[in-house]
């Protein structure tokens, strides 16, 4: 296992790297900067997919007939494959290269959108979603592998800071570009347009990047350790997505949840054991680092699972087409791109403690504004709450990043990446299931009582079932010829429900923010950060 102290002792002299990148670069392959570009357009890619769906949902659900649960797992089973096998594929770049992990993962995940693109079922269009986020997996792990191999430390909170700023305008942006190809092409075209971006990053790929491998490098798999890591993060996982229908008290959610945390313990263990782990679990025994980690996974809760259902606010309760509602979150895309170079900055003068403290502050007030939206809520309140969201998302993304790459040793950035994404995405994934099982408790609970007091026909249990799926997304269960004066009561109801819902879930969200707030207050500055190449023409 490895020590906390052979971590510290990694520094420079331990970075060996091929012919091209040990001197200083003379043209554009192996080039910092040109690297930065080169892994950008993957990740770009990689980070739209993550909200960019959730403004063709709607259209997706109408197409192909599906179900507020099959428009769930249309994200996912997206979560899931990149929570599953992020670290995974962090080791495969540390051991083969994170050169050719990288291409491997924008061209399988250009072709699974191809493919999601021409199906013509919810099954099928899961299913590619499912090697969609494995391919990402590779991708993502491997970008920052390539960016802490190629800038040296005094460029790298700079260059981690423009890439946060893609993967935010990238995350952020996906409902705008979302908007306008829903309306104006078809959902499809949400999942052709990285077609033609993936072929341009393959492209970039072969021309710029050069391969990084320490010289203390994995040169054997722990397979064991993959096989717990991976049953562990599944059973996660998928208790999470599973417990809103099955229930949060049902034998088969906590079976999975016990199923989880006995494989990871299992884990931990055969990891002390191994000659060569795939998490040395001396990396745990930096407290940055495991803060780190921690307040990747709180960021993502609050910003993943808000967003989710902002889309449907936008869309069903304001009647807004899916341009304006990407239209109306521009603020938090504007914000997140002028922050993320900011925070950068911030970072590198100051420290990560303070920004990232301060980043979290501003995303627990964002949330609990947003908590204050109502059905009339104006368009200036709104982008004012975004807009905040923005600003304070921005010095986490960046700031976590560094702290957790920074922190651990060459060799292992594959895997420090892996941990870092994974994070994200189990926040994610723990975000929309949490938030929505808040979301769903709060609409059953409230539904039968509002429609009761707003005078309406009685229902059957069958009829108020039906009608709560509808409310959950923000949907008036009006059907065809009701009388106008019936219908406005019952979209009354069934907005106003579906607000107290949101708002619920929007407070639940406020307050991981603001314990994440006095986690952020663990980090400091990457300890590792000068094991990364000191190449020239910077």
């Amino acid at each position: 296992m490895t020590s906390q102290t052979t971590l510290d002792k990694t520094g420079p002299g331990d970075d060996a790297t091929s012919a091209p990148s040990a001197s200083p670069a003379s043209g554009l392959r192996g080039h910092p900067w040109f690297t930065l570009i080169t892994v950008a357009v993957g990740v770009m890619m990689v980070a739209l997919d993550g909200t960019i769906v959730a403004i063709a949902n709607p259209a997706i659900k109408d197409d192909l007939g599906a179900t507020f649960a099959d428009v769930q797992w249309i994200t996912n089973g997206y979560f899931l494959a990149l929570a599953v096998a992020l670290i995974t594929a962090g080791k495969l770049g540390d051991r083969f290269g994170h050169r050719q992990t990288f291409l491997i993962g924008v061209t399988g995940f250009a072709a699974a959108s191809g493919a999601i693109g021409l199906s013509d079922s919810i099954a099928l269009v899961v299913t590619f979603r499912v090697l969609q986020g494995l391919f990402g997996a590779l991708l993502m792990p491997a970008a920052l592998g390539l960016l802490r191999a190629t800038f040296p430390a005094e460029k790298l909170n700079m260059a981690i800071g423009i890439w946060g700023m893609v993967i935010g305008a990238s995350t952020a942006g996906g409902p705008i570009l979302g908007g306008v190809l829903v309306e104006h092409v078809n959902w499809q075209s949400v999942f052709f347009i990285n077609v033609p971006v993936g072929l341009l990053a393959l492209a970039l790929g072969v021309v710029m990047l050069v391969d990084h491998r320490a010289e203390n490098a994995p040169r054997s798999f722990d397979l064991p350790g993959i096989a717990l890591l991976s049953g562990a993060m599944f059973c996660l996982v998928w208790a999470l997505i599973k417990a809103p229908t099955w229930g949060w008290g049902d034998v088969q959610t906590w079976g999975f949840i016990g199923g989880s945390v006995l494989l990871f313990a299992l884990f931990a263990f055969w990891e002390t054991k191994v000659a060569e782990p795939l998490i040395p679990l001396g990396l745990f025994r930096s407290v940055a680092l495991s803060a780190g980690v921690v307040l990747m996974v709180m960021m993502a809760i609050a910003f993943m699972g808000g967003l989710f259902f902002v889309t449907f606010y936008l869309q069903n309760v304001h009647g807004m087409s899916p341009i304006d509602a990407g239209l109306h979150l521009l603020p938090l895309t504007g914000m997140m791109i002028v922050g993320s170079p900011l925070a950068g900055f911030l970072i590198t003068k100051l420290g990560p403690r303070l920004p990232l403290a301060g980043g979290m502050a501003a995303t627990a007030l964002a949330m609990y504004g947003m908590s204050t939206l109502e059905t009339d809520t104006g368009s200036g309140v709104m982008s004012l709450w975004f807009a905040l969201l923005g600003l304070g998302l921005a010095p986490v993304m960046v700031g976590a990043t560094e702290v957790i790459v920074g922190n651990a040793p060459m060799e292992l950035s594959g895997v420090a990446g892996g941990l870092q994404q994974a994070a994200m995405q189990i926040g994610g994934s723990l975000g929309t299931a949490v938030l929505g099982a808040v979301m769903v408790s709060k609409v059953d609970s409230d539904l039968a009582g509002n429609w009761k007091a707003a005078g309406l026909p009685d229902l059957t249990p069958e009829q108020l079932g039906q009608a709560s799926e509808a409310v959950q997304v923000g949907v008036a269960p009006v059907a065809e010829g009701t009388p106008a004066q019936i219908a406005a009561k019952i979209t009354d109801v069934a907005h106003d429900t579906f607000i107290s819902g949101m708002s619920l879930a929007s407070l639940v969200a406020a307050g991981v923010a603001a314990v994440a707030i006095f986690v952020a207050l663990l980090t400091k500055r990457g300890a590792n950060a000068e094991a990364g190449a000191g190449v020239g023409h910077i």
